[in-house]
């Protein structure tokens, strides 16, 4: 038979430029003598004394499975474990293979009992000390027959050439190359058992553990892994079988018997008792420890548990999407909720925009609504004049206004008659649709002329140019110079009628008074408002004496809307959190599913040296990644709803910011870790052999 695992090891265990061999770790353990009989001073390789093992029933009960078992294994040895089913054989086996734990006793590899280790270096020695070969193959039918030899390699850190040659020349030289890329379910039994024994290869392989190897083989594949394992042996391995059948048992040089839990029988098989051989530094696979390859080590694991992540979503679609659903819903609603807030607030800025950008107005009184207000006389037009000389001040204005009867041909209508300066029109921001505005001599000279805005141009003048006429309001007579454009504004009557004359003309031929209704300024562009404000106050009370007046900014109206806003922005956004956590406990409840279903998966992926950490890992990103995915259709969503909202309102628009789709993604994220965390920890601390034998 042609050498199964020397050329194919030797190429894994260097790559010609990594010569340093003090600076990696052997798989194996040190060799045993070469005698086929051991002597008093050889010393064993596996070694249990008194080792017990007992299952709980429920409740206090439980059942002792093995009673007191004392066995010695040494290096190189072929060794058959028959007894009946239920005798204990492949419990023990699972003990020697670190897959289970004794109830009491001592189990020591190499002279290191194994009671002291953590999960973590059980798992190591499962994945660079023993090699495994299941009675049902145990493979991963999602990946092909070389993924599945090289998985032992990925968690030990082996480099992606080397593990791919490797995986590459153990198939070969087991008669599978041309099946490499098949999966488990396109391969026969002894072929798929053929695949198992290159896995237990492929990190070298010190110990072979063979649990009923030919047990569902036909006769013809259960002789040709007879023969393999028996080149195995030649070669050096340690090769432990268990099995009931005593044709296979005859193929080891020492056969233990086992009955009812306890060794009733320990013989050497004369026929097949040859010398013991030594494994070869060709023979086994060396691991470099240092940072990089541990860094790549890690890297290699990630990638393994997000394409395993990646084919458990693909395999399950339905599941996934219903998974992801309240996911998708809840950042849709955080992301729509967040968007519609800032148009609402951007409309708000607009609307306070359009009555004066960055004013602030002064008032005769204490506040709004005192009843004195109207006797209060000092606010004056040499105020203005003072205001309009200070530097903050872009443009200001007065405002003296009435209600009068105001008539053009037969149309009479009340109108609201403002007397400003030619500077109100800067102050408001307010711009004509047609004619001019009136202009510092219009105002000296108390002419009367008078700008209208857009609806009383709608009412006096539907079918004729308003420029040029001229409107009796009260008792003065006024031609229309100018129409304003339309300006939406929330404030006021949006059917109320306003006309625009000089302050003098309205102070001198309308209400024949010499004090102002209000001044409005305009604050200065890069100048705080709030200092404006302060130094207007300061100002007016040296002039007055006293305080009565009172100012009103449009920036402290901007600022309590908007805060009112995201008050609702919030509160509506916390509702839609609750989703959010609706979605993560709806993760959290698949994730349980998902272990469950794929438990005996966990289980062999622990028994090739998995370690805790690669599982938690595994299932961690499975859950990260159906709350990402989840976010990102939401974000997607969130923009399909503010394209629907715009059809059907027009007054605000959806506008989405970058900061509240990361925040999305990130809370998503966060999400499926919070609530996969549960799951994956449940499964990362499940017992190897518990796993393994769950259907």
């Amino acid at each position: 038979m042609t050498d199964i695992n020397g050329s194919a090891a030797a190429n894994a265990g260097g790559d010609g430029k990594d010569t340093d061999v003090s600076r990696r770790e052997d798989v194996r353990a040190p060799c045993g003598g070469a005698d086929s009989q051991s002597t008093e001073s050889e010393k064993p390789l596996l070694e249990v004394k008194d080792i017990r093992r007992s299952f709980g029933l429920g409740g206090s009960e439980s059942v002792e499975i093995l009673h007191g078992i004392n066995l010695k294994i040494y290096q190189g040895e072929m060794v058959a474990i028959i007894g009946q089913s239920g005798s204990g054989k492949s419990t023990l086996m699972n003990i020697l293979g670190c897959l289970d734990k004794p109830t009491s006793g001592e189990y020591r590899i190499s002279g290191v009992e194994t009671s002291r280790l953590e999960a973590d270096e059980l798992a190591r020695l499962r994945r660079e000390y023993f090699g495994f070969i299941f009675q049902r193959y145990h493979l991963l039918g999602h990946l092909k027959a070389s993924e599945n030899v090289e998985i032992p390699a990925i968690y030990a850190g082996i480099k992606s050439a080397r593990r791919i040659s490797r995986a590459g020349e153990l198939l070969n030289r087991l008669g599978l190359g041309d099946r490499a890329t098949h999966r488990p379910g396109e391969l026969s039994g002894g072929q798929q058992q053929r695949v198992s024994i290159a896995r237990a290869l492929m990190n070298g392989g010190q110990v072979i553990l063979a649990d009923e190897p030919t047990g569902a083989l036909d006769s013809r594949s259960g002789a040709e892994v007879m023969e393999i394992l028996e080149e195995l042996h030649r070669q050096g391995h340690t090769v432990i079988l268990v099995t009931h059948d005593s044709k296979i048992a005859a193929h080891a040089g020492r056969i233990i018997e086992i009955k009812d839990g306890n060794i009733i029988a320990d013989r050497i098989n004369a026929g097949k008792a040859a010398s013991r051989n030594p494994l070869t530094d060709a023979d086994t696979v060396k691991l470099n420890p240092h940072f990089l390859a541990q860094f790549r080590s890690y890297v290699d694991r990630f990638h393994e548990a997000f394409r395993m992540a990646a084919i458990a979503m693909i395999s399950h679609k339905m599941r996934t999407l219903l998974t992801m659903l309240g996911i998708i819903i809840g950042i849709m609603a955080v992301v729509s909720v967040v968007a519609l807030g800032q148009g609402a607030s951007q409309k708000v800025i607009n609307d306070i925009s359009s009555i004066g950008t960055n004013t602030i107005s002064i008032y005769p009184g204490k506040d709004f609504g005192d009843l004195r207000s109207g006797k209060v006389q000092t606010l004056t037009v040499q105020d203005m004049n003072a205001l309009d000389r200070q530097m903050f001040t872009d443009a200001v204005t007065p405002d003296r206004s009435s209600s009068l009867l105001s008539q053009y041909k037969g149309v009479s209508i009340n109108a609201t008659v403002h007397g400003v300066s030619e500077q109100f029109f800067r102050v408001k921001g307010y711009n004509v649709s047609s004619g001019r505005l009136f202009g510092r001599g219009d105002v000296k000279d108390l002419s009367q002329v008078a700008v209208i805005d857009a609806k009383a141009a709608e009412r006096f003048f539907a079918d004729e140019d308003p420029v040029g006429k001229v409107i009796l309001f009260g008792k003065l007579p006024c031609q229309i110079i100018g129409v304003l454009a339309p300006v939406d504004s929330p404030f006021g009557n949006e059917n109320a009628v306003h006309a625009y004359i000089p302050y003098t003309t309205m102070m001198s031929k309308v209400v024949n008074e010499r004090y102002l209704g209000s001044i409005t300024i305009r604050v200065r562009d890069g100048m705080s408002n709030a200092v404006a404000q302060s130094s207007i106050e300061h100002l007016l009370e040296m002039r007055h004496g006293t305080r009565d007046f009172f100012t009103n900014s449009s920036d402290t109206i901007m600022k309590t809307i908007t805060k009112t806003t995201d008050t609702f922005t919030y509160l509506i956004s916390a509702i839609a959190v609750i989703s959010l956590i609706v979605g993560g406990i709806g993760v959290m409840n698949i994730m349980l599913v998902s272990v469950t279903e794929r438990t005996k998966e966990i289980g062999i992926r622990m028994a090739v040296g998995a370690r805790q950490s690669d599982i938690l890992q595994q299932f961690l990103i499975e859950a990260v990644l159906v709350c990402l995915l989840g976010g990102t259709l939401g974000v997607i969503c969130s923009y399909g709803v503010g394209y629907v909202f715009s059809l059907f309102v027009k007054e605000i628009s959806m506008q989405f910011s970058t900061t509240s789709i990361i925040a999305a993604v990130v809370c998503s994220s966060l999400i499926g870790v919070v609530f996969g965390y549960i799951p994956a920890r449940n499964a990362a601390r499940l017992n190897p052999i518990d796993a393994l034998a769950r259907e």
